[in-house]
C-alpha cells in the first residue's frame, strides 16, 4: 500500500537567558523536541557551535536516524530472506565539513553494523540483506551524501 506519511515535531527554544538574541554569546542553544505521546528530547547545538555537549544535536539525530532506519530495514530484509538475526549493534559515524561561510554539509555516514545470525548457512544472505535494507531505508534515500556500510556478520556460538 502506497501512502503519504506526515511526521510532526515541535521544536521549542528554551535558551532565552533574559535578553533574547541580543548577541551571539547572549543566548543558550537549549531546545526541547517533543512529539505527542512520546518523551521529550533535550537538544542543543554541537559543542563547537556553543551548544551543550550533554544534549542531542541535529547532527547526532541525523546519524542516529540513518543507523536506526538501516537497522529496521535490515531486520525486515532478513525476515524476508529467512535469516534469523539474534544480535545487531552499529557504531555509526558521520562526517560533516564546514564550508567556511558559516554552513556546511555531511560528506558521508558510515554504518558499521555487527550482526550475529543463528546459523552459518545464513551468512551470505545476511550480508546481501544490507543492500536490500539500503534500498528500503527512507532516510538513506532522502539524503544527498553517501551512506556506506561496513558490516560484519558472525554466527551465534562462535563469537
Amino acid at each position: 500500500m502506497l501512502g503519504e506519511h506526515r511526521y510532526a515535531v515541535r521544536a521549542e527554544w528554551t535558551g532565552n537567558r533574559g535578553t533574547g538574541t541580543t548577541g551571539y554569546r547572549d543566548y543558550d542553544r537549549a531546545v526541547t523536541l517533543s512529539i505527542a505521546g512520546k518523551p521529550e528530547l533535550a537538544a542543543s547545538a554541537d559543542k563547537p557551535f556553543r551548544g551543550d555537549p550533554s544534549r542531542w544535536n541535529p547532527e547526532d539525530l541525523l546519524v542516529s536516524a540513518l543507523a536506526e532506519c538501516h537497522l529496521l530495514s535490515y531486520l525486515h530484509a532478513c525476515v524476508s530472506a529467512g535469516v534469523v538475526v539474534v544480535e545487531y549493534t552499529d557504531d555509526a559515524v558521520g562526517v560533516m565539513r564546514e564550508d567556511g561561510r558559516g554552513g556546511g554539509a555531511f560528506a558521508e555516514v558510515v554504518l558499521r553494523p555487527r550482526v550475529v545470525v543463528a546459523d552459518a548457512s545464513m551468512v551470505d544472505a545476511a550480508r546481501a540483506a544490507h543492500a536490500q535494507a539500503n534500498e528500503w531505508c527512507f532516510i538513506a534515500n532522502s539524503v544527498n551524501f553517501p551512506v556506506r556500510h561496513e558490516a560484519t556478520i558472525a554466527v551465534a556460538g562462535s563469537v
